[in-house]
């Protein structure tokens, strides 16, 4: 497998996980409102991500979008555990959200200035 076939696989699976976060959002909307705040980007995400699997080159920023927020959202939940503010049941869905955002800049296609790289480098 292709690291582009490997980014579309991993685009569907990520956009699925986050598009089946509609399920909770529907449980907790009267309960938990900032939880249902957080998962409707999340299923937005969702939906964006499928979308992007046609044309990951085009959709570059974001898919860096994308591993960036699940870093800070990591981040945030990872140090919230530590502290005791959130169960540490919460560090399974940190390892989660670190692992979609270093497999996506793993799989990250070149920009353009890449592209342009070897041309530039010939000219010299």
């Amino acid at each position: 497998m292709n690291r582009k076939s490997a980014l579309k696989v991993v685009l569907v699976v990520v956009g699925l996980l986050f598009l089946a976060l509609a399920y909770p959002l529907v449980l907790f909307m009267r309960q938990e409102a900032a939880v249902s705040m957080m998962l409707s980007l999340y299923v937005t995400l969702g939906v964006f991500l499928l979308l992007t699997v046609r044309n990951p080159p085009a959709h570059r920023s974001l898919i860096l979008f994308t591993a960036w927020s699940s870093f800070a959202h990591a981040a945030v939940m990872g140090y919230q555990a530590i502290l005791g503010m959130v169960d540490r049941g919460e560090l399974v869905g940190v390892a989660v959200l670190a692992a979609i955002g270093l497999i996506l800049l793993i799989l990250l296609p070149p920009g353009k200035d890449a592209e342009r790289l070897p041309a530039l480098m010939a000219s010299q």
